[in-house]
């Protein structure tokens, strides 16, 4: 598990305080967080109504569900799946830094969102640029390889190196 990066975090929060228009509350930035509801309103900032509904007070099943709901907002906004945060990495603290890199990956993906004209977060993202090689352009890329630059190497072969399980022998 990476440590925590106190750079990042304080990146993260002051950009969802720009995004929110408001101040966050003062306190330590996973307690801030905890309770999903800043990440809510933050997500219905980027793409209106995509959290329907938000729990502000109830139990710790309640809160969690806040979380859930972001979770499946931040999914259907583009995040893909890996960087996607558990619930228990912010409400249980099990995962800090997780948490806040998936802040920062999805600030970074609001620059593939035209219709947002916030502040976004990170460097910019890059474009693809789809290379068009006709016949002849491919024909002249591929054999003009000398066959003395693709590895020979005089028949070493790993023989003797031993296989997966051996120790080795000093």
């Amino acid at each position: 598990m990476p440590g925590r990066n106190k750079e990042v975090e304080d990146e993260v929060m002051a950009w969802i305080s720009n995004v929110l228009g408001e101040k966050l509350p003062p306190g330590n930035p996973d307690d801030v967080l905890k309770d999903g509801v800043i990440l809510c309103n933050l997500m219905n900032k980027l793409s209106p109504g995509s959290v329907k509904k938000i729990q502000t007070s109830g139990g710790s099943f309640k809160l969690m569900e806040n979380i859930q709901r972001f979770q499946q907002a931040v999914k259907a906004y583009g995040l893909p799946q890996e960087e996607i945060f558990q619930t228990a990495d912010l409400f249980e603290k099990r995962n800090i830094p997780q948490v806040f890199l998936s802040l920062y990956a999805l600030g970074r993906q609001t620059q593939k969102h035209p219709e947002w004209t916030g502040p976004t977060l990170g460097p910019k993202m890059a474009e693809a640029q789809k290379k068009e090689w006709d016949e002849e352009q491919q024909r002249l890329l591929r054999d003009g390889q000398i066959g003395l630059q693709m590895g020979y190497n005089k028949g070493a072969n790993q023989a003797g190196q031993g296989a997966f399980g051996n120790t080795r022998h000093m």
